[in-house]
Formats: C-alpha cells, structure tokens, sequence
C-alpha cells in the first residue's frame, strides 16, 4: 500500500526549494503525494502564486487560508491562529503517513504544531541552522523538537540537531534539497528570461531581495532605502528586484520597491515572485545578487554568481567565499558589491550545502519510515553518572 506524503509550502521561496521532492515522491510508485498550500500563495498581495505551483502540473489538496492584512507581530500570532484552524481539518482530512516541513517559517510552525498534535509524524527540512538576526532562529529549532525525521543540509547542521536531542539514526545530511534545481532544472537562456519577464535587460544586473528583520536592530525601511542609496551608485546595472515575505515589517517595504521602480521604469524591474526557473535563470546571468535571503547563500554560488549578504538576517549560516557580509548601510553595501564585482577564483562558489542530490536522498528515507510513537531525547553524553 502506498505511503500518504503531506507537503506544506506557505511562501514562493520555500516552493521553489520543494519542488523536484515533490516530483520525486509523485513519481515513485510506493508514495501518494498531498499538497497542503497556505500563506502568501493565497494572497493577491504576494502575487497568488498558488498558480505558478497549478501550472507546474501539481494538484493543491488542502487550501488553508491564514494572512491577515496586517503589519505587525500582532498580525503574524493571528494568522498563526487562523492556520491552525484551518490545518487541523486539512491533515484531518488527508491522514498522511508524514508531513514534510521545510525552515523555519512561522507558517511552517503553525503547520509543526498541527502535525505533532494530530500525531502525524514530522519530516523536517533545514534543521540545525541558525541565523541569529530573525525569530526565524527559534522557530527552526522548535520545529526540530517537533519533528520525527530529520534532513539536514550540511554536516554541522546534523550535530547541531543532534545536539538538541534528536537520535542519530533519524538525523540525515542530505544537502540542500534547493540545490536539486540546478542539476535538474534547464534555465532560461537570456533572451527567453527577457521575454518571461516583459522587460528588457540590456546592461549588467543585480537580482534583489530584501526581508524584513525580525529580531536584531536593523529597521526595514532605514535599510531597505540604504540599499536603495547603493544601488544609486551603481546606475550602470540594472535592477530585478523582487517583493519581501510576509513577516511584520514587510508591507512596509513594498510601496518604497514600486516607487523606487517607477522613478526608473527601464532600468528597475520591481516582481512579486519570480518563481524558481526565472529566479534562478535571472540569477545565472546576473552580474550578482543583494540582499538577506538565504539563497543568496545557499542556492546562488553553485550557480557562479557573488551574493552581497546584507546585515544580521543570515547571521550565522555557512557560506561560500563569494558570500560578501555587510551592514545594512549604503556605504557598507557598496563597498561589499565593488568587492563582489572583483574577478574571483573558482574555488570561491565551492558551496558547502552539497551536490544537487538531496531530494533521492529523502524520498528512499521516507520509503523506509517505520514512525513509533514515542521519541526519546539523546542525550550526547551517554556515559553512566559517577
């Protein structure tokens, strides 16, 4: 009998992260895959972007709606209420063998939470990482300690989620699963980027995506018009600069990225969501990428590309030597570009996040589940008291 795979994606960015495991489990014939679809996938706001995940020929299972339309930390614990409702009845209704859960989301914990109530067993994504400048650090752990199975996507990773007490034998490096895309995805040339996007790119260009900090001292519009102030001193590039997620602060920065836009209309480009083939087909022919999202660490330097990696968001991650760190200030911003626009060596983009394998890797690790329903803390000092 085929196992039941429950897949829960809130945001553009962790959809595009899922994509080729979801394929995967989809064409393995001992595995049922069910899409739970929630978040800024929904909203107009954020570009509806459920429809780019009908498009790539998936079937969406369960719509759990849960955004408020709202700015504030306030906002975010509602929607989180609202989630919970709402996939309560979805994971009831499906009845999956696993969920997978992917970061560190607050939608994806709402989801966690579900889960583990409804004794659904959680296989985690991404565990083990931190970045010190959002809550999103906390909340990754968390949904570690709800979590049965766990992917990691480097080595340190694994012991860090060891090191919470989760047993070894559940706890697997696998790289990456965003890496996939790159072995397995055929990007756009330059001129089918061109015609997808409807806008000219005639110049040098920098992809941009910049989220609000949820956690350090790092107000997002005073930094977000800081990266504005740099990309001012670069006038010959030009700009695809992309929406932010939904966290408190997000909304904020929205109408500055369109006036920034419209101030420039043939050299700024301001996108809702890209989607993964154009995010990674534009990153490919980038001059580089600006901003705080993980990708920029991740995903981007197996693709050849430098990362300009702005404030305290991803504090804490490993990092390719093509990851430039900076303030979120204009000076430190384009001090670390000029820096990132320098020729640089090959063994710059080796990227520690693995080879593009990681998606076979968890598909025969769901295959293998056996769930029990207890789970017992390691402790990692095993040795019998004095």
């Amino acid at each position: 009998m085929a196992k039941t795979i429950a897949v829960f994606t809130g945001t553009r960015a962790e959809y595009g992260l899922l994509y080729w495991l979801m394929k995967d489990i989809e064409a393995d014939p001992d595995l049922t895959l069910k899409l739970i679809v929630s978040g800024t996938h929904l909203s107009p706001e954020f570009g509806l972007t459920y429809q780019q995940i009908e498009q790539d020929g998936f079937k969406i299972d369960e719509r759990v709606e849960m955004l408020l339309s709202s700015d504030s930390s306030v906002g975010v614990v509602k929607s989180m209420g609202v989630a919970l409702l709402g996939l309560a009845d979805a994971l009831s209704r499906l009845q999956p063998d696993v969920l997978v859960i992917l970061g560190d989301r607050f939608e994806a914990l709402a989801a966690a939470q579900a889960a583990m109530l409804l004794r659904v067993p959680v296989a985690h994504l991404h565990g083990g990482e931190i970045t010190e400048g959002a809550y999103d650090d906390a909340i990754r752990h968390a949904i570690t300690k709800l979590s049965y199975l766990h992917f990691t996507a480097a080595e340190p990773y694994r012991q860090r989620v060891i090191q919470l007490g989760e047993a070894p034998e559940r706890v697997f490096n696998v790289g990456a699963v965003g890496l996939d895309h790159i072995v397995k995805t055929p990007l756009y040339s330059m001129s089918e980027l061109q015609a997808s996007l409807g806008f000219e790119l005639s110049s040098p260009f920098f992809v941009v995506t910049y989220h609000p900090v949820t956690l350090a001292d790092e107000p997002a519009e005073e930094s977000f018009m800081a990266l504005l102030a740099a990309l001012d001193r670069f006038p010959e590039h030009q700009v695809i600069l992309t929406y932010p997620n939904a966290d408190d602060g997000g909304r904020a920065i929205i109408p500055l990225l369109e006036q920034y836009a419209a101030a420039y209309p043939k050299r700024v480009l301001a996108i809702p969501s890209l989607g993964y083939k154009r995010y990674l087909s534009a990153v490919k022919h980038s001059a580089a990428v600006i901003g705080n999202s993980s990708s920029g660490i991740i995903e981007v330097p197996s693709l050849g590309v430098p990362t300009i990696n702005i404030g305290q968001r991803q504090q804490g991650r490993l990092a390719a030597q093509s990851v430039f760190h900076c303030d979120a200030k204009s000076e430190a911003i384009t001090q670390a570009a000029n820096c990132a626009l320098c020729p640089m060596d090959k063994q710059a983009f080796i990227n520690p996040y693995g080879a593009g394998d990681a998606s076979s890797q968890i598909v025969a690790q769901l295959k293998a589940l056996t769930h029990q329903a207890i789970k017992h803390f390691y402790d990692l000092d095993r040795s019998p008291s004095p």
